[in-house]
């Protein structure tokens, strides 16, 4: 007769294969997400003979996005062949730690990207900043792409966050209670 431990740890070890897997995937799709981010930001440029020409590289957030796209990429690739090299996929913290730096990386280069189009699309009458993409309407619809682009990446990432922190703590046997000390409570 089985009991029910030994059914879940059968569980668990048919279920890791598929998490690895998926973890692996997760990783690999990110790549070519933040090579896309990449390619639409550093190419985003539109010339307008009223105020000139605007370039990804004026906005410190579109630099920022760029950069945090570009180590998404570089720890993309590497995490997921790290995956499947015995040593690293035992130390589970390392994966949890740099997951959730990334992904923290990642919501923050958000915000930043998000921020910017909300004022160059609505501007701010309060301090006297027109909207700006009536005259760049090419430049903002390649921000909104790239900030789609990468909030996609950032989904990506938050899931591994995810997977990343179920396989450190799994490790782990749940906190063990005293029945007297509940009933006493």
């Amino acid at each position: 007769m089985k009991t029910h431990i030994e059914d879940s740890a059968s569980g668990k070890k048919h279920q890791l294969p598929m998490l690895k897997f998926f973890d692996s995937s997760l990783r690999l799709c990110a790549v070519p997400l933040s090579v896309a981010t990449i390619w639409v930001t550093v190419t985003n440029q539109q010339d307008n003979s009223t105020y000139g020409m605007l370039k990804y590289y004026k906005f410190s957030a579109l630099k920022y996005m760029v950069l945090v796209s570009a180590l998404c990429a570089c720890y993309a690739v590497v995490a997921a062949a790290c995956s499947w090299v015995r040593y690293y996929a035992s130390k589970a913290w390392i994966f949890f730690v740099s997951d959730q730096i990334v992904a923290y990386l990642t919501i923050t280069s958000v915000a930043a990207v998000t921020e910017i189009y909300y004022l160059a699309y609505n501007g701010a009458k309060e301090d006297s900043w027109s909207e700006a993409c009536s005259s760049y309407d090419r430049f903002c619809g390649k921000v909104k792409l790239a900030l789609i682009l990468h909030a996609i990446t950032f989904c990506c990432f938050f899931v591994l966050s995810v997977i990343s922190a179920f396989r450190a703590f799994s490790v782990f046997d749940p906190p063990y209670v005293n029945s007297l000390q509940v009933q006493g409570d």
